[in-house]
């Protein structure tokens, strides 16, 4: 990889609040070697050096996705074509499914679920560039109670020790993280329901102490109010879902928000482009519930992250930008929007290295058509797309 100059009429450098008018980015090999304006910048770069020169553009860190599970094909049954699938047939079809995703802007993905460790191969095979695609950070097999929510996917666990014993199997295979199913799922309704929980406090405090010995932070799915409260008192670091679900309804306590903001958990709410159907198919009560909880966490000062569930029935793994305006219709500013996509995302999934433009980051970057901070659809207007320093042809 060569060098590359960079030159837009604005870059948002992260946080979203940071921006510099008439702007140079200078790409060399992997990294981001300098940001500024272009007046300064372009005149002290070799002209040797090839100039991308985008007008009207916006330039900004590449996305990251939170929550995706590049295992699943995003139709009506995809646990049944998980579970049958030929592994070779499953990694094409993985590989393809990231590919779509860093078109769409996301230079970064953590799955949150998949088979047979599919996705660290991937991840290496994107690494070593042999194929394009987002970084991967990989949980590979979630663990779940027996016959628990994805429970298909091998991570069933019943004792301390079953649980010692999938962790240990997870951090040799090549996990990133671990990803703990902590209530039931919509997507195993022959499981928990979505409010109940599949595991203990105590369990849960197992879970994140051995994921804690392999040097790996947890990710916990808790729809239950009781359940988030107990994944927080455990010390993970995300809450995937988290929607405050009882039998009664959605129970919101803002007692244990406050937990969540005061040990720093994020808040990955797994929304994808498909939110407007959804709502409509909950009713208006239900959803006008869903959708105040949120605003009420928002109000709390709990920290949200973007993620779209990406591979779960409806959620394309193509349309990133749909995700994102569902906060938007919520009320949240641009400016909070793109920042769950990028810094603030970057620093709940403990990475030091992209989620802004700076000097030494990674060179993870895309160029827009347009101004995100004054319209959000910008981002479906992507010009360039850099991951690693390596630019996509588009």
């Amino acid at each position: 990889m060569s060098k590359t100059l960079i030159l837009t009429d604005r870059a948002i450098t992260g946080p979203a609040t940071q921006v510099i008018d008439d702007a140079a980015v200078l790409v060399d090999g992997g990294v981001i070697a300098a940001v500024g304006r272009a007046a300064e910048l372009d005149p002290s770069v070799d002209i040797s050096v090839p100039r991308l020169r985008c007008p009207g553009a916006t330039v900004m860190p590449g996305l990251i996705d939170c929550h995706v599970h590049l295992a699943f094909d995003a139709g009506p049954d995809p646990l049944r074509t998980v579970a049958h699938a030929d592994p070779h047939k499953l990694a094409a079809a993985m590989a393809e499914r990231a590919q779509q995703m860093l078109a769409a802007g996301v230079t970064t993905v953590r799955d949150l679920g998949d088979r047979d460790a599919l996705t660290v191969a991937l991840r290496e095979s994107i690494a070593s560039a042999t194929v394009s695609g987002p970084r991967i950070l990989a949980a590979t097999t979630p663990l779940t109670s027996p016959g628990g929510h994805c429970g298909f996917l091998g991570g069933e666990v019943a004792t301390d020790d079953e649980i010692r014993t999938q962790i240990a199997r997870n951090a040799k295979a090549g996990a990133d993280l671990i990803k703990v199913m902590a209530s039931g799922g919509a997507l195993t309704p022959t499981g928990p329901r979505m409010w109940e929980p599949q595991f203990t406090a105590d369990r849960l405090r197992v879970v994140v102490d051995e994921a804690s010995r392999h040097g790996l932070r947890v990710a916990a799915h808790a729809h239950g109010t009781d359940t988030i409260a107990e994944c927080v008192a455990a010390g993970v670091r995300t809450l995937e879902h988290c929607s405050w679900r009882t039998a009664d309804g959605i129970v919101y306590d803002r007692a244990v928000a406050r937990s969540i903001v005061e040990n720093d958990v994020a808040v990955c709410r797994c929304v994808s482009g498909d939110w407007r159907l959804f709502l409509e198919q909950l009713g208006p009560g239900r959803a006008e519930a869903m959708t105040k909880v949120i605003q009420d966490m928002r109000a709390d000062g709990v920290r949200f992250i973007a993620g779209t569930d990406a591979g779960v029935p409806g959620a394309r793994f193509g349309d990133y930008a749909g995700m994102l305006e569902f906060f938007a219709s919520l009320g949240f500013t641009h400016a909070e929007i793109l920042d769950m996509a990028t810094v603030d995302a970057a620093e709940a999934l403990g990475l030091t290295d992209t989620g802004a433009l700076a000097p030494g980051l990674r060179a993870d970057l895309i160029v827009l058509d347009g101004d995100p901070l004054s319209e959000l659809d910008a981002l479906r207007r992507i010009r360039h797309v850099f991951a690693a320093g390596r630019q996509l042809s588009l």
